[in-house]
């Protein structure tokens, strides 16, 4: 429709309000209780127009064909301008130093001419509230607008704000009363990015001189891959925001990413080489440490050939930097022996979802989640460890979407869930099975779908007959009427979404775990068809997707191309000059146990702790105490570096040039912000120095160079350039040719398997890889906190170590009181593999005779207790069952 603002003519869309017209044409409104992520409240007044003859609030009227809009309105001028003067007067004169660019106020007094006093007392002494080292509130400030209030209900979905007071005493405050840092605030920063007047600010923000630049880049933290922009002062970064408009998190961010920026800073960085000499590690020379990387590289492969030398390449580094380790590792050292951190986490997602689709990734993009009716979220917690997603699914539910989900803790969504299946550790394929059998006999079925586009359909309707309700219960811990509950949610809905995490993944049956839940999705028709949501898997690490499509996997080259297909390998060796080993490589856990027989002699570590993050700790200690060589890329010193022959400074993500891919397979770009400290470089330039010094040159001089070079031989990301994403924005894989704008949803024509069509998968419930027992009779869970990352190696060395100190161990009530043990006392927690010290922490999010952790401290050596039990299909470790006992006291 056509809407006509003072003299400019505007097309805006049906729905669009005034306020949204007047943007289109370019002019300048203030509306100070206005954010376009929220509803429109139209309390402040100051957006008053003349529309039609009418005085209106632009933000919440509704525009119409051929209306006529005055700013220049006497009438609407008038009062908006006394509205803000109203304002302004209860303001003291702090308000005017805010500068002009962070404060809307400061602008909307320019628009109406108002001039503002610094030296104004205001009327008001109410004070601040500093406790958060994150959110800082001038309650004098606050105009009570409302925005941040929507913001965290609407935005975040976390209700930590409300407006208190009567009339010119209304201020912002926690909800619960007290300080902000006690608050149910999980420190988004949502309400700063909305505030108008400055009363909601953050440390680098609160320094009133000009940032000199701004860089967008995307978030190191999780794999969801939020688009910031970060802003640097004096060479170093003064604060991150989230993108507005942004693909992905849409203008919103976490605490992580939003905030958790001051490790570059540091003062225990790595910013020189260090060589062991003597048994202790002394600084030297990039020159000498390349120097004896090469000569003892070289050596080991001259005495013991090339498959005596492992490489773990990084999902923290960038798809260049991954796709020139695993090219060095073949070409350079000749063996197929390179790995990376998927391994540990999503290798059933690839390897099961490529089973039943044909390809790697998740089906869908995360916008899809906007027109779901029903989440089936299984063995996630993303309102922790991907909160951004959290958030999405919240929003999707207080919109009134049905809400199933699977995990044996009662996690923030759980707790929203229409039903919360609270399964054993381990039964996942029971209960997958169990729903099947529901959605079948029920006849909750794609007929169509199911006849012409899979195949396996009575092979499953057998197997699932011996998983009725009652029986899976049994084996699940559920109740049965749960479980049929959840399946009709699930088998009713129009648009119905898997949203799943390591809870499927990290188990001794955890392909098997994907597949059986891929069939719930086949049943119902809800992947590969126009409308659909599809499964999505939430990846945790910032390139954990990227790392193994750049092939630093030992099976598979770039674009999960099989090392043993002669052709491919042909086409690789040709464009490298150098022969692709023909046989797989190791993967990781086979490294350890080879380096243990004295088969594997050096490994070469990027971007990762495997000491704190892998499971069963001492056996990985051994296997590097047994190398004649360890070499290790970090950002900081880590307890792998503490094994290490030669450590090396790196690049952290913020100081880096390349691309990551998200968890919905969307490449996007990583820019550097402010250069590496000291003589800290990137992992590129590290590999390129190395094979300089072997003797041989690995090409792509710049990442971009790596990235076109990865395109040309690999066919599902033909059509990417470091110059289309820079011109155009993200791009999702499959995308085959330069003028192809890539697959956000997956197999809507065929699937990507041989015949074309998606396999169902009949799978039995086969048990996990330790049961409790009289010895043992807890069962550990390990996952991720909110307010840390993985290893913690960057969140512990910021104010989020405030805001979460140390890790401690979730126990139910019951068996504490079995134990005699209280909240925060010292607990010794024992299993066959190892031991570790924490503190209790009493609740009822766990269920009697399970224990939860997360393994962010190196104090808390949790993964000293993890299982060597693997995934039989792909290696990855049963992180999610470890049987232990709980004893009080230290060790």
């Amino acid at each position: 429709m056509r809407v006509h603002v003072d003299v400019t003519t505007v097309d805006v869309p049906e729905g669009a309000t005034v306020l949204e017209s007047v943007r289109a044409a370019g002019a300048e409104l203030p509306a100070l209780c206005h954010d376009d992520r929220v509803s429109p409240r139209g309390s402040c007044r100051t957006c008053l127009v003349g529309a039609d003859g009418r005085v209106v609030a632009a933000c919440t009227t509704p525009a119409v064909d051929g209306m006529r809009v005055s700013l220049a309105d006497p009438v609407a001028r008038g009062a908006a301008r006394g509205a803000l003067e109203l304002v302004v007067s209860e303001l003291p004169g702090r308000a005017w130093d805010v500068p002009a660019e962070r404060s809307e106020l400061v602008r909307a007094c320019a628009c109406f001419g108002i001039p503002t006093d610094r030296s104004a007392r205001g009327g008001h002494q109410r004070g601040v509230d500093h406790s958060h080292p994150y959110v800082k509130l001038d309650r004098d400030l606050c105009i009570a607008c409302g925005r941040c209030v929507a913001v965290c209900a609407e935005v975040q979905g976390t209700f930590a704000l409300d407006l208190t007071g009567r009339g010119f005493d209304t201020v912002v405050t926690p909800g619960d009363g007290g300080s902000w840092v006690s608050s149910p605030c999980v420190g988004c920063g949502g309400c700063v990015d909305s505030c108008p007047t400055g009363a909601l600010s953050e440390p680098g923000l609160l320094d009133p001189r000009p940032t000199t630049s701004t860089t967008t880049t995307t978030c190191g933290y999780c794999g969801v891959g939020c688009t910031l922009d970060v802003h640097v002062r004096d060479g170093e970064v003064a604060a991150v925001t989230p993108t507005r408009g942004a693909p992905v998190n849409r203008g919103h961010a976490c605490v992580k990413g939003r905030f958790a920026h001051g490790f570059t800073r540091a003062e225990d960085r790595l910013t020189t080489p260090l060589v062991r000499r003597d048994g202790r590690l002394v600084p030297t020379t990039w020159d000498d440490a390349v120097r004896t990387v090469a000569h003892r590289l070289a050596a080991v492969r001259d005495r013991h050939g090339p498959d005596a030398i492992a490489m773990i390449s990084s999902a923290r580094a960038t798809n260049e930097e991954n796709y020139l380790a695993q090219k060095f590792v073949r070409t350079v050292i000749g063996t197929n022996n390179v790995d990376n951190c998927s391994r540990l986490c999503h290798a059933p997602s690839a390897t099961g979802l490529s089973a039943s689709f044909g390809l790697a990734g998740g089906t869908n993009p995360l916008d899809d989640l906007d027109h779901t009716d029903c989440v089936l979220l299984v063995g996630a917690n993303p309102t922790d460890a991907h909160p951004v997603v959290g958030a999405r699914i919240k929003q999707r539910v207080l919109a009134g979407a049905r809400l199933v989900v699977v995990d044996p803790r009662r996690t923030e969504l759980a707790a929203l869930a229409d039903v919360h299946l609270q399964a054993v550790p381990g039964s996942n394929v029971a209960v997958f099975n169990g729903l099947a059998h529901v959605l079948i006999t029920e006849d909750h079925l794609d007929h169509d779908f199911l006849d012409r586009r899979t195949t396996g359909f009575d092979a499953l309707a057998e197997l699932v007959r011996d998983y009725p309700p009652d029986t899976t219960a049994e084996i699940a811990g559920v109740r049965a009427a749960d479980l049929v509950a959840a399946a009709r949610l699930f088998g009713q809905a129009r648009h119905p979404a898997i949203v799943y995490g390591l809870g499927v993944t990290e188990h001794r049956h955890g392909t098997d775990g994907v597949r059986t839940l891929a069939n719930l999705a086949l049943l119902r028709g809800a992947v590969g068809t126009p409308g659909c949501c599809g499964i999505l898997p939430l990846r945790g690490q910032n390139n954990v997707q990227g790392a193994s499509d750049m092939g630093a996997l030992p099976d598979l080259l770039p674009g999960y191309q099989p090392v043993t297909d002669a052709a491919v390998r042909d086409r690789f060796s040709a464009a490298w000059g150098r022969p692709v080993p023909e046989r797989p490589g190791l993967r990781i856990p086979q490294m350890f146990d080879a380096a243990i027989a004295g088969e594997v002699r050096a490994i070469h570590v990027i971007g990762e702790n495997v000491v704190q993050s892998d499971p069963n700790a001492e056996h990985v200690r051994a296997a590097l105490r047994a190398c004649d060589l360890v070499v290790c890329h970090d950002v900081f010193p880590s307890r792998t570096a503490e094994h290490a022959d030669v450590v090396l400074p790196a690049a952290s993500f913020l100081e880096k040039d390349g691309t990551f891919v998200n968890f919905d397979r969307r490449f996007q770009r990583v820019r550097p912000a402010v250069s590496p400290p000291g003589g800290a470089a990137s992992d590129f330039a590290v590999l390129h120095r190395i094979a300089h010094a072997l003797g041989a040159d690995l090409g792509c001089p710049t990442p971009a160079d790596a990235l076109a070079e990865c395109a040309a031989l690999t066919p599902v990301f033909a059509g990417l350039s470091h110059q289309r994403l820079d011109a155009g924005g993200p791009l999702h894989w499959p995308c085959r040719a330069p003028d192809q704008p890539g697959e956000a949803v997956l197999h809507l024509d065929r699937f990507a398997t041989p015949d074309g069509r998606a396999a169902l998968a009949a799978l039995p419930h086969l048990p996990p890889g330790e049961q409790p027992d009289g010895e043992f009779p807890y069962l550990l869970i390990t996952g991720r906190r909110l307010e840390h990352h993985n290893t913690g190696s960057m969140t512990r060395r910021t104010p989020n170590a405030e805001l979460l100190p140390a890790e401690a161990l979730e126990i139910h009530p019951t068996d504490a009181a079995h134990l005699r043990v209280v909240d925060g006392a010292d607990v010794t927690v024992t299993s066959r593999w190892g031991r570790a010290a924490l503190t209790a922490h009493l609740t009822r999010d766990v269920v009697p005779g399970q224990v939860f952790a997360a393994f962010h401290f190196p104090g808390a050596t949790v993964n000293d207790l993890t299982s060597p039990h693997t995934d039989t299909a792909t290696g990855c470790p049963e992180y999610k069952v470890t049987a232990v006992q709980v004893r009080p006291g230290p060790p």
